[in-house]
């Protein structure tokens, strides 16, 4: 199966495929290329093909689900990425060939496909309770990061004698983005990608005011964590949108998933290809008897 030009990170080059025209696209001084024939060129490629694919995907599913996508949620997502980046955002948007604008039209189709994903899922008492064992509330930790395990334990060691954990933060971690906040790091819970599995593992296990009695190997070095604020589970009934919601994307993780919904997308858009040549671009979800690759 071919994998949607979807970005689930947010980075992907959006462009359009122009009107077949006979307008000048480029000169040279050996001859002009013209809409038409750059549109022929770039039809009969892989990459155009997929790029055909997404703007299709992209208007049938604004048409079924685009009142279910706020503008705010966008948006929200958008200053989320621009704070992530700081003052690099826009070099990384440079860097990705996508402006401020293309990163929100990237961002839309990705929440348009999630709520095609969320309407076509049953969800079940047993799948809650499932998908609830892993499950773990946001949490808010201080974490000491240095390079050696024998500092890491001299660390603990201070600790156990009264020194605080902020003061020791600053004089040994090695993590310049923390170590002067006291070792304090964003609220995580368990569908974090970006920690360490086994910092995670080490912080879940802490009660309020509990520190790591011995360092947490991780691949960045060896950390100390303490845990500031870890709320209570509860019950599975108490978290049951967080549960439906990273349900949903563990689907959208998925190919067959993906390719079903999409398919069943598609043949509800009545789409139809105008171009003889391009008539096929979507026989993988179009056509009943065509197998998954």
């Amino acid at each position: 199966m071919k994998k949607w030009l979807i970005v689930l990170a947010g980075v992907l080059m959006s462009f359009t495929l122009a009107a077949c025209g006979s307008k000048t696209v480029a000169t040279t001084d050996g001859g002009k290329i013209t809409e038409s024939a750059y549109y022929s060129s770039l039809k009969g490629t892989s990459s155009g093909k997929q790029v055909l694919q997404q703007m299709i995907l992209n208007k049938v599913l604004e048409k079924q689900y685009g009142k279910k996508v706020k503008d705010s949620t966008v948006n929200k997502q958008f200053n989320k990425y621009k704070k992530q980046y700081g003052s690099s955002f826009n070099a990384v948007l440079q860097q990705n060939g996508m402006t401020a604008s293309q990163l929100k039209d990237s961002i839309r189709s990705n929440l348009l496909l999630q709520q095609a994903v969320r309407d076509n899922t049953k969800f079940t008492d047993a799948q809650l309770k499932k998908q609830f064992k892993s499950y773990q509330p946001k949490v808010t930790v201080n974490q000491i990061l240095v390079s050696k395990k024998s500092i890491a334990e001299n660390v603990i060691k201070q600790l156990k004698a009264g020194k605080s954990f902020s003061s020791l933060a600053k004089k040994y971690s090695t993590d310049t983005a923390t170590k002067n906040k006291g070792g304090r790091i964003s609220p995580f819970d368990n569908t974090n990608t970006s920690l360490d599995t086994n910092f995670k593992k080490a912080a879940f296990k802490l009660k309020n005011g509990e520190y790591t009695k011995t360092p947490v190997k991780t691949q960045y070095g060896y950390q100390v964590i303490q845990m500031v604020n870890h709320p209570a589970k509860g019950t599975y009934k108490d978290h049951e949108s967080e549960l439906k919601t990273q349900i949903v994307d563990k689907r959208l993780a998925d190919s067959d998933t993906l390719h079903s919904v999409v398919s069943k997308v598609l043949k509800k858009g009545n789409v139809s290809i105008q171009d003889k040549d391009l008539q096929n671009v979507l026989s993988d979800y179009l056509s009943t008897s065509s197998k998954k690759k």
